[in-house]
């Protein structure tokens, strides 16, 4: 889509921040190779992969290094100074427009947390694993604080000599990741772990009992006991790849019942919620789910509301 000025004075004055970006790239009508050696001339260097992230809103940029290149962007593209430094301070509409959700800068915190738990135990980001199939369930206590969730796991493996998954736990406000309890279930046992106090982030490692070679398939089981957070209102999935069949279950107590439930998905955690629909509280047991057969990079998520 081809973007003119006046679309991209709109874009630099509402944003989001990615929008805004790929406005400013179309109007110029610059390809991003061409963008990387500009900024190489001004001493900033950044991979082509990571400005079309930023485009897509796939991730956002947030390091010091980072932001020198986003000032970059804006000399190169012919931008205000601070027009797009600006956009990465504010909150998207839908954020404004719901309050009680967690805001988009925590989550973008949140995210360049997990980066550096996981360069801490040394892992590639995508692990060498794709997902199969994945079934979550998660369960909301009387006080609507998230007790737990439990995960049955189907993984196939893309190189050899794969032995270990990376799994990722962000509680709700408050959540005293020091206090979360990594269970190790079906063929895994737990490893290294790693929290961040601040962000509520904790990443656990679990061991395999075999080596995969590539192609090989394998099955496993976790969870996380948490129960330190403050109230509930969404649990929230990321992909950033695109995988096999994913199924999330959330579960009730009887004395704190939602008064309304929605499915919803996000292309990432910048853009406008989509696919929204009602969902039905079923079952003596309370519960809700969504089922999505092949999984896209995003987000997919349940949030709730309470009365």
């Amino acid at each position: 889509m081809f973007h003119t000025e006046a679309d991209l004075t709109q874009a630099l004055r509402t944003g989001p921040f990615h929008l805004a970006l790929r406005a400013a790239l179309s109007a110029r009508g610059l390809p991003l190779q061409r963008v990387q050696h500009h900024l190489a001339g001004r001493g900033i260097k950044v991979g082509v992969t990571s400005l079309s992230y930023w485009q897509q809103g796939a991730r956002r940029p947030q390091r010091p290094e980072s932001l020198r290149a986003v000032r970059g962007l804006e000399e190169v593209l012919g931008l205000p100074a601070h027009s797009l430094l600006r956009l990465l301070d504010e909150p998207s509409a839908a954020e404004v427009e719901r309050p009680g959700r967690r805001s988009y800068r925590s989550l973008v915190e949140a995210s360049g947390v997990v980066e550096q738990l996981i360069a801490d135990l040394e892992s590639p980001v995508d692990g060498g694993l794709h997902t199969v199939g994945h079934h979550e369930r998660v369960r909301i206590g009387a006080d609507r604080q998230l007790l737990c969730r439990d995960s049955q796991h189907v993984v196939r493996s893309h190189r050899d000599g794969v032995d270990r998954y990376l799994a990722i736990h962000r509680g709700d406000d408050g959540c005293d990741p020091a206090r979360v309890r990594v269970r190790a279930g079906e063929n895994c046992r737990t490893g290294r772990v790693r929290w961040d106090a601040g962000s509520g982030v904790l990443v656990a490692e679990l061991l395999f009992d075999a080596r995969l070679r590539a192609g090989e398939t394998y099955f496993f089981g976790y969870g996380f006991e948490d129960g330190t957070g403050g109230p509930s209102r969404e649990y929230v999935r990321g992909f950033s790849f695109a995988g096999g069949q994913y199924v999330l279950q959330v579960r009730f107590d009887e004395a704190a019942l939602p008064a309304r439930c929605h499915r919803f998905a996000q292309t990432s955690t910048g853009a406008t919620r989509s696919g929204r629909s009602d969902l039905t509280l079923s079952g003596r047991h309370r519960t809700v789910h969504l089922v999505e057969q092949g999984v896209r990079p995003g987000i997919l998520g349940i949030d709730w509301e309470w009365e």
